[in-house]
């Protein structure tokens, strides 16, 4: 894991130092493409062609294909396992019989993020931040509790520094989060401020979910009685 970050942590830092010692200034990185045309610049054209233009713009192609095929097998899942919750419909539940892909979920999740394309990257970006921010702060104040909770349940891992541990690893992203939240809330989606705009989606997906988990409650507790007479 530790070689993981590292990896990672290097594919982000090397590109801005490159940039760095070229003496690019930072407002030649304002509009969508930036990378692109530096690179154009700074490599030169060989046979009247820019050959280094296109290699960044290939490989962000590649890089931007392969997160996204991990996501759509990653978030696919998660309507399949609230389906199996009884949180979502069965219809969410429907597998291939040979790999049991979620077709289902992926299908609906490729609808909703083609029509998501028309709000534009910078909007897109901004709704990004708040639901994926807010999903991942909740991560962080899970470990907090458990840690309070259950002090004694195995891990296959543990934050170090005790509880001043555990609150300390979320308290840098949750500033990032804060900043970026701010440094977006000028964008408009369908005529609503930005923010606003995501605050109501967090909100009715909490009330959605305290609905669904009332109607869901009775269920449970019938089929948990009907698999205890049944032992």
């Amino acid at each position: 894991m530790i070689a993981a970050v590292i990896l990672v942590s290097l594919t982000y830092v090397l590109p801005f130092v490159a940039v760095y010692f070229t003496g690019t200034p930072a407002s030649a990185f304002t509009e969508d493409g930036s990378w692109a045309a530096v690179a154009g610049q700074l490599g030169g054209k060989i046979l009247g062609f820019e050959w280094l233009r296109f290699m960044v713009t290939v490989g962000g192609m590649m890089s931007a294909f392969g997160m996204f095929n991990a996501l759509v097998m990653s978030y696919s899942r998660l309507p399949l396992a609230m389906a199996r919750d009884g949180m979502m419909p069965n219809l969410f539940g429907k597998v291939t019989r040979k790999n049991h892909t979620p077709w289902v979920a992926i299908i609906v999740l490729a609808t909703c993020w083609a029509l998501c394309l028309g709000l534009g990257f910078k909007r897109l970006v901004t709704l990004d931040i708040m639901l994926y921010g807010a999903a991942l702060m909740l991560e962080f104040v899970t470990l907090v509790v458990l840690r309070i909770r259950e002090p004694k349940l195995r891990r296959e891992f543990r934050v170090p520094g005790g509880m001043a541990g555990a609150v300390t690893c979320g308290i840098f992203p949750l500033a990032l989060l804060i900043l970026a939240v701010v440094e977006s809330g000028s964008e408009t989606i369908l005529g609503i401020n930005g923010l606003a705009f995501g605050a109501i989606i967090i909100v009715a997906g909490v009330l959605l979910y305290m609905a669904t988990r009332k109607v869901l409650a009775p269920h449970s507790s019938r089929e948990a009685m009907d698999t205890a007479e049944a032992a």
